[in-house]
């Protein structure tokens, strides 16, 4: 059985521990408008029109908002995690992990080992790219989070078990006013999917 090295988490550096406050106003502070109306039922006709043209992504977190429950809303971090701006910034950190974790285990005894590992949060946000405008829609950024152990064997070959974590405070940009006014609320979003590389 290899050593487990149980001090500090590698690739933590440029992580944060707590992702930023929502940017969402105070919910039901100020008085309804005639065109607070009009806008909630703008974004109403937007919800089918965004299914009508495949964005259902986008189209369900317009209606978990509008709906104004203010409750978590889960999405496919997998699938989020298969866009290639997602992609990067997290292989990116899959490989530093790899190789912070052989650095320290050349130092070593040179046995297996397993290093735990913990990105913190980091943000990304998702670019103007064809095939991406349904998630971009959805959420235009959000925060991550990568945990888990990276293994070294003996003969020096590193692999690492994860979980990506998602989280983003959701406070529909430009309709925020609805937010404000009581006629919609803002939410958490999470997701997590789990992985090896």
């Amino acid at each position: 059985m290899g050593q487990t090295e149980l001090t500090s988490p590698i690739g933590w550096d440029g992580g944060r521990a707590e992702v930023d406050p929502p940017a969402a106003g105070r919910f039901a502070e100020e008085s309804v408008q005639p065109y607070d109306l009009l806008l909630r039922a703008g974004c109403q006709a937007l919800i089918p029109l965004r299914s009508a043209l495949g964005l259902r992504r986008a189209a369900g977190v317009l209606g978990h908002y509008l709906r104004g429950t203010g409750a978590p809303y889960r999405v496919d971090a997998e699938a989020l995690l298969a866009l290639p701006a997602v992609r990067s910034a997290a292989g990116e950190q899959l490989d530093r992990w790899r190789a912070e974790a052989l650095e320290r285990w050349q130092d070593g005894p040179r046995t297996a080992a397993a290093y735990p590992a913990d990105s913190g949060w980091r943000e990304v946000a998702l670019p103007r790219a064809w095939g991406g405008a349904d998630w971009r829609l959805a959420l235009r950024a959000f925060a991550y989070r990568l945990t888990g152990t990276v293994r070294v064997a003996a003969d020096g070959t590193a692999s690492a078990d994860y979980r990506f974590a998602v989280l983003a405070c959701w406070d529909a940009g430009r309709f925020a006013r609805l937010h404000d006014v009581g006629l919609a609320k803002g939410f958490t979003v999470t997701g997590e999917a789990f992985g090896h590389a």
